[in-house]
C-alpha cells in the first residue's frame, strides 16, 4: 500500500520531488530533456558549455561602481538559443560565510542582503551575464563566482576585485615638513599615502604628477605615467629623491582617501 501511495505523489505538477541544486529546481527526466529546443539532441551530440571571465585581479576604489566581466558560450555554437540560470555569489574570505549575491533567469533576477539595490546584470550582449556592482564598500573585496546553469549542465568561473585608492597630490599654499604633510591630509579628511598606494595609483588608474610629495614611510616620491621635459628621465615609474630630512620644506605631501 505504501508504494502505490507514493507513486501518484512523485507525478504531481510543480516543484515536489525534483531535485534542488543551487537555488533551483530541476527536471531529470528523458521526456523533458527531449522537449524545447534541442536540449537533450544537443547533449547527444556532445555540445559543450563555456564560461569565460577574466584571469587578472581587477582593482577600483571604495564608491565607484564596476563591472565583473562573465560570458557563456557553447562549443560547438547552438542552432537555437537556450534559456539558462545565472547565479553570483562571494567566496568565503578570512573565515567569512559565503553570501549570494545574484540569481537570475532571463530578465527576472533577484539580488540579496547587501548587495540589494546595488547590482544588476549587463545583458546588453548576447551571452553577456556580467555583475555590475555600485556604490563600492570596503566588504565587497574579494573573490566571486559566475555560475551559468543549463539543465543539469553547469559551468563557472572566477572574478578577483581588490580595492585600491584613492591617491591624489593635495594642493596646499606652501611646502611642508614631514609632520606638517601628516597633519595636511588629517585636515583634508585623508591620511598620508603609502608607497604601495601610490605604485597603485600609478600603475592601475594612471596618477600622474610631476610634483614631489612626501609619503608615509618619510620618502619623498612623484608618480609619471607620459614623460614629460624636466621631469625625470625619458620613461614612466614612480620618481624617488630617497629619504631627505624629515625637517625640510622643499616638498608637498601625497594623501590617500577611502571615499
Amino acid at each position: 500500500m505504501g508504494l502505490l501511495l507514493l507513486v501518484p505523489l512523485l507525478l504531481l505538477p510543480g516543484s515536489y520531488g525534483l531535485p534542488f541544486y543551487n537555488g533551483f529546481y530541476y527536471s531529470n527526466s528523458a521526456n523533458d530533456q527531449n522537449l524545447g529546443n534541442g536540449h537533450g539532441k544537443d547533449l547527444l551530440n556532445g555540445v559543450k558549455l563555456v564560461v569565460e571571465t577574466p584571469e587578472e585581479t581587477l582593482f577600483t576604489y571604495q564608491g565607484a561602481s564596476v563591472i565583473l566581466p562573465c560570458r557563456y558560450r557553447y562549443e560547438p555554437a547552438l542552432v537555437s538559443p537556450r534559456r539558462v540560470r545565472v547565479k553570483w555569489w562571494k567566496l568565503s574570505e578570512n573565515g567569512a560565510p559565503e553570501k549570494d549575491v545574484l540569481v537570475a533567469i532571463g530578465l527576472r533576477h533577484r539580488s540579496f542582503g547587501d548587495y540589494q539595490g546595488r547590482v544588476h546584470l549587463r545583458q546588453d550582449k548576447e551571452h553577456d551575464v556580467s555583475l555590475e556592482i555600485q556604490d563600492l564598500r570596503l566588504e565587497d573585496y574579494g573573490r566571486y563566482r559566475c555560475e551559468v546553469i543549463d539543465g543539469l549542465e553547469d559551468e563557472s568561473g572566477l572574478v578577483e576585485l581588490e580595492l585600491r585608492g584613492r591617491v591624489y597630490y593635495l594642493e596646499h599654499p606652501e611646502k611642508l615638513t614631514l609632520t606638517e604633510a601628516r597633519e595636511a591630509c588629517q585636515e583634508d579628511d585623508a591620511t598620508i599615502a603609502k608607497v604601495g598606494q601610490l605604485f597603485a595609483a600609478w600603475k592601475f588608474h594612471g596618477l600622474d604628477r610631476c610634483d614631489a610629495g612626501w609619503l608615509a614611510d618619510g620618502s619623498v616620491r612623484y608618480p609619471v605615467v607620459h614623460p614629460h621635459p624636466n621631469c625625470g628621465p625619458p620613461e614612466p615609474g614612480v620618481r624617488s629623491f630617497g629619504f631627505p630630512d624629515p625637517q625640510s620644506r622643499l616638498y608637498g605631501v601625497y594623501c590617500y582617501r577611502q571615499h
